[in-house]
């Protein structure tokens, strides 16, 4: 018996390695709260006998089979902890979009510089998929022309404006909100008209501020390459970082997959201090944080003061994610730390609210854990997805620049004391737990399929074969139009030779009468 099943596990394992596939992921943006999502998918890859060559600026600290890392840190600065209020300010003070696009297009060119690209760029090497992050600029298409293999596209966000056409996504602005504009799936006429324009108008700046210039890059480093945008409407596969019970139903073809939650592991047991901490409060916690990127100890003297006020009085106590050396003197109910298990915080009954800037992973794990929020958005999808959480009426939302100690405590004391929040939001929680597989399995699940089917052409839709006008019907409606106006044209023509006719023989036939009388006089 126990040869038996060695050999069945032998047989197992060595079919496993003759499925296993050579997968290089290229993610060449340094955002410290994004990259788990690719890790956990990476590994999760890994751990099924994949072999993955991981382009990053987050080397693995220890050792993990089939995995291997071409780091590119240097390329670009670090942004942990390393965003201040005034540069807020300044990346909000014009339209957001144009810096976005700028900021990825000029961080492409600095990645492309680095001696480890450089040594992948000239290597021979051989690969049977390609995992592109898809962000503000499509950097390492070329790759896809230079390897020739099937690629798959993922996204840390929800799904932008310039993605959904690569693999015919619909995208009708009726209902759909662009990732720049906080409304919902049920918008008034005059924000359709806006979304409609920030839809159309953000492809255009796309195309000038982030396609032209990389599509410059690529022919430098690769030589003459198709246009990015035909290669990108290759895509075998895009990997969404939202889902229909957080955000919002939408009609979607096979290529488009949601995961949102895909960095959400199990929670693991708090550091004994932070447990003790938490378990004692006879009022419960109430956890904040600005996230991986933005310093609180930058915050303007007066929010920041109206922070500290504000949890002077309230009961709970209050975990905070920040500097201790960089601020004033805390409040007794109130502990600072550099670093915090977020995910294991959030998971604990304890805790009441957390107070957020609205990335998109912490109000994943906020709504994972059933813990209602308290959002103040500071950029980019933050306004979206605190809007989102106010419209499913598991948070409510601050503005940062009015901020007073007043809002925050009248705000702080509705999530808590009013049951609605936190009912709404354990809710939400079992709506966004319950799928067929876990978002983990899913992401594997079809990338593996991807490459059992060499690309997948099958989930193609034909729609990216079509002009815009034709995808619009405008074609047949002008031929139809043209049709009907010839029609129109030809049935006047006839009926005027018919009533000229008539009234020429009823007037022929009238002068013959009254001739033909007067001969009789």
């Amino acid at each position: 018996m126990k040869f038996q099943l060695f050999v069945l596990v032998t047989f197992v394992c060595i079919l496993q390695r003759n499925h296993a596939a050579r997968i290089l992921a290229v993610i060449p943006f340094r955002v410290d709260s994004h990259f788990p999502i690719f890790e956990r998918l990476l590994k999760g890859l890994a751990a099924r006998g994949h072999q993955v060559v991981a382009v990053s600026h987050y080397p693995q600290k220890f050792p993990v089979a089939n995995y291997t890392d071409i780091s590119i840190v240097g390329s670009l600065p670090d942004t942990k902890d390393n965003i201040t209020f005034d540069l807020l300010r300044y990346m909000n003070s014009g339209f957001f979009a144009n810096f976005f696009l700028k900021y990825a297009t000029s961080s492409c060119e600095s990645v492309y510089k680095h001696p480890n690209i450089q040594k992948l760029l000239s290597a021979e090497i051989k690969f049977d998929l390609i995992i592109n992050e898809v962000w503000g600029s499509d950097c390492f298409l070329g790759l896809v022309h230079k390897l020739q293999v099937p690629h798959i596209g993922i996204i840390s966000s929800v799904s932008y404006p310039w993605s959904n056409d690569r693999i015919g996504n619909p995208d009708n602005p009726a209902y759909i909100p662009n990732f720049f504009v906080p409304y919902s799936d049920k918008m008034s006429f005059p924000q359709r008209i806006l979304n409609l324009l920030y839809n159309e108008g953000i492809k255009w700046l796309y195309y000038y501020l982030s396609e032209l210039p990389m599509q410059r890059l690529a022919n430098q480093y690769f030589g003459d390459v198709p246009l990015l945008s035909e290669i990108a409407r290759n895509t075998s596969l895009l990997l969404v970082n939202s889902y229909f019970s957080l955000h919002h139903p939408r009609p979607t073809v096979p290529a488009f997959v949601e995961i949102a939650g895909l960095h959400i592991q199990e929670a693991k047991q708090l550091p004994q201090d932070i447990k003790t901490y938490i378990e004692e409060s006879t009022h419960g916690v109430i956890y904040f944080s600005f996230g991986t990127m933005v310093r609180p100890d930058t915050m303007p003297p007066e929010i920041l003061n109206a922070f500290l006020q504000a949890f002077y009085e309230l009961p709970q106590r209050i975990l905070w994610k920040c500097n201790t050396e960089a601020l004033p003197e805390l409040p007794d109910n109130v502990r600072c730390y550099t670093w915090l298990p977020q995910r294991d915080i959030l998971n604990h009954p304890n805790v009441r609210v957390f107070i957020t800037h609205g990335g998109m992973m912490g109000t994943q794990e906020a709504v994972y854990s059933g813990v209602p929020m308290l959002g103040i958005p500071l950029f980019a999808d933050q306004i979206l997805n605190i809007q989102n959480g106010v419209n499913k009426k598991i948070a409510l939302k601050l503005d940062i620049s009015s901020l007073t100690k007043e809002d925050l405590l009248q705000s702080l004391k509705s999530l808590i004391n009013d049951p609605s929040y936190r009912k709404n939001s354990k809710e939400l929680s079992v709506l966004f737990r319950d799928r067929p597989q876990s978002a983990l399995d899913t992401a594997i699940f079809w990338t593996e399929y991807v490459i059992r089917h060499r690309g997948a052409p099958h989930l193609r839709s034909a729609v990216v074969e079509l002009h815009w006008y034709q995808q619009l019907l405008l074609d047949v409606v002008a031929v139809l139009v043209l049709i009907s106006s010839i029609c129109c044209v030809i049935i006047y023509t006839i009926l005027k030779k018919c009533f000229c006719a008539f009234i020429f023989r009823k007037q022929y036939v009238h002068l013959t009468k009254k001739n033909h009388i007067k001969k009789i006089k």
